[in-house]
């Protein structure tokens, strides 16, 4: 009986290998490839994908779903992993496993299939992710059960007559509508610095505009719904400020990243769009979330982004704080101005009819409401415990 898999397709080396991998052991395979606003040909992956022996290779639009699903609430959370990383694959990988169980109950296989090595995260997100959705199929990955290194799978797809020259170069690149990531070849020394090749959504600096640009972005309960005024669909607000700032050099992460798996790895990302939108987010946060709770909150921001980098996205401590933050949104409306000068990005203003920023008690001018005579008598109180305190055991200290 022939076994029926879904392979989750990127139409890159690794999978278009697994395909004939998997064909040559008996499997009917199912490619599909999901469009989280990658710049791909899907035409070609669909031609890569068919010569490679899927029986069928299926491309589903998930940008919109992708943008609302999970990149609000990653904008919701600030979230960077480890201060630096917006989680350009983190935040794509459950998002991709959701359709690959889709199809796969709907073309009734037994097997679900990726492409990742042993070493990278991706396994742990897209393993993770299909034992909470599927826990009933098998998975298969050939690349790392198989030991398939790079070298070898070049050999193999020559061999196969697969067509995948032009997607095997120099580095690994993931992207999508959140970003873009590149690693492996000379970006493998972290002393070296990255060549100007590496890079494709940023400008080198020779290429920057001179003058500055000014954009504004507008935010409902912690989401950017509009540029200058004009309300734009969030995947379409995300794509134009990636190339806004792309343009400027804005959005260059050089990092040293500690793996799920245990590996410091040397990480290259572009993230123009998710760095000026999580810019922009917290500074009207700034303006509108009262003291403890803006202090609290980045202690579960960070929280968050590790359990969404480390695969637990479909976990009951992701669900858990996303509740939280929803709440800490309630107030996040206005409208933040950001500056692009080459290689930065600047907010320069910010207003929000929820603003909890007080001119009369903030300003130092002659409409002061703040009554000074109360900040002797709170300071009295305040410094009490340190009075007592060095009073009774200070001496000894």
């Amino acid at each position: 009986m022939t076994q029926r898999a879904v392979l989750a397709y990127s139409g890159g080396l690794d999978t278009s290998v697994t395909i004939r991998w998997l064909t040559d052991r008996g499997y009917e395979v199912h490619a599909v490839a999901v469009d989280v606003g990658q710049h791909d040909d899907f035409a070609q992956v669909v031609e890569r994908g068919e010569r490679a022996g899927a029986a069928s290779v299926l491309v589903v639009d998930a940008v919109d779903r992708f943008a609302s699903d999970y990149l609000t609430k990653a904008i919701a959370a600030n979230a960077l992993y480890e201060g630096a990383y917006p989680m350009v694959s983190g935040l794509a990988r459950p998002c991709i496993a959701e359709e690959i169980v889709r199809v796969a109950r709907r073309v009734d296989a037994d097997t679900i299939a990726h492409g990742c090595t042993g070493k990278g995260n991706d396994q742990v997100r897209f393993e993770v992710s299909f034992s909470v959705l599927a826990p009933d199929l098998e998975v298969i990955a050939p690349i790392r059960d198989a030991n398939i290194p790079r070298e070898k799978a070049l050999t193999l797809a020559d061999e196969w007559g697969i067509p995948v020259a032009s997607v095997a170069g120099t580095y690994s690149v993931d992207e999508n509508l959140w970003g873009r990531t590149v690693e492996c070849g000379p970006l493998e020394d972290p002393w070296v610095a990255p060549p100007e090749d590496a890079f494709a959504r940023t400008a080198s600096h020779d290429a920057r505009p001179g003058e500055p640009s000014e954009i504004t972005v507008a935010f409902e309960r912690g989401v950017p719904v509009a540029l200058d005024g004009e309300a734009v669909p969030l995947s379409e607000l995300i794509h134009a400020l990636d190339a806004l700032g792309g343009a400027y050099g804005f959005g260059r992460v050089d990092m040293i990243e500690n793996r799920r798996v245990g590996i410091k790895s040397r990480e290259l990302y572009e993230v123009p769009g998710a760095l000026s939108i999580i810019r922009a987010h917290r500074a009207l946060e700034d303006l509108t979330l009262e003291r403890d709770l803006a202090h609290h909150k980045p202690s579960l921001e960070a929280r968050w982004a590790d359990l969404v980098y480390d695969g637990q996205w479909f976990s009951p401590l992701r669900a858990a704080i996303d509740a939280y933050v929803a709440e800490t949104q309630t107030d996040v409306t206005g409208e933040v101005r950001l500056r692009y000068e080459p290689g930065a990005c600047t907010v320069v203003g910010r207003r929000s009819d929820r603003s909890l920023y007080d001119l009369s008690l903030a300003t130092y001018g002659g409409e002061d409401v703040f009554d000074q005579s109360d900040a002797k008598g709170y300071l009295r109180l305040y410094g009490l415990p340190l009075r007592v305190w060095a009073a009774k055991q200070g001496a000894r200290s």
